[in-house]
């Protein structure tokens, strides 16, 4: 099995689409929606050492902002170790990232997204 270390250019557009949506909602404050959308950038890059490390960076930094010491303190480990997860191969398909989740629970992924790992050509099994 061939490891990426960083994200497909088939799958790139689709990544900083759900990143820059979450920027538009966070300032707009609409953080509800901001955080949608960093689960989403987060199941699409997770298998990406730097995607999925910068995903857990913006959610780390969405806890400070929220001021749940529960993100705050549930993305540090995640922020530290999920780039190495995904590099040996072993990260929980469809998991969204948030503190609120099992950080190695598998969860199953939605229609939406299942359909752009198909148009980028990604296996999701």
């Amino acid at each position: 099995m061939k490891l990426n270390t960083t994200l497909p250019k088939s799958l790139t557009p689709y990544f900083q689409a759900e990143l820059q949506a979450y920027a538009i909602e966070y300032k707009a404050d609409d953080l509800t929606k901001a955080w949608a959308h960093l689960e989403r950038a987060h199941i699409i890059g997770q298998r990406y050492p730097f995607a999925h490390t910068f995903v857990h960076w913006k959610m780390l930094q969405f806890g400070f902002r929220i001021k749940s010491a529960k993100e705050v303190i549930g993305q540090i480990p995640r922020l530290l170790v999920g780039g190495v997860k995904s590099f040996v191969g072993k990260v929980p398909v469809g998991n969204p990232g948030g503190a609120n989740v099992p950080p190695m629970k598998p969860f199953p992924i939605e229609k939406d997204i299942l359909a752009i790992f198909v148009k980028a050509g990604i296996e999701t099994a």
